[in-house]
């Protein structure tokens, strides 16, 4: 029981970024564009 506290404390400290403030991109002209669709399609 102890450990899995320990893993899951130590997976919280790693996500909320205790290593310090965010940095931005190193190339900052790269943009991501495209869509996505959602949705159910069938025919009765």
């Amino acid at each position: 029981m102890r450990l899995l506290i320990s893993l899951l404390c130590l997976g919280l400290l790693a996500s909320c970024g205790a290593d310090g403030a965010p940095t931005p991109p190193a190339e900052p002209g790269l943009t991501v564009t495209g869509t996505a669709k959602i949705g159910v399609s069938g025919s009765l």
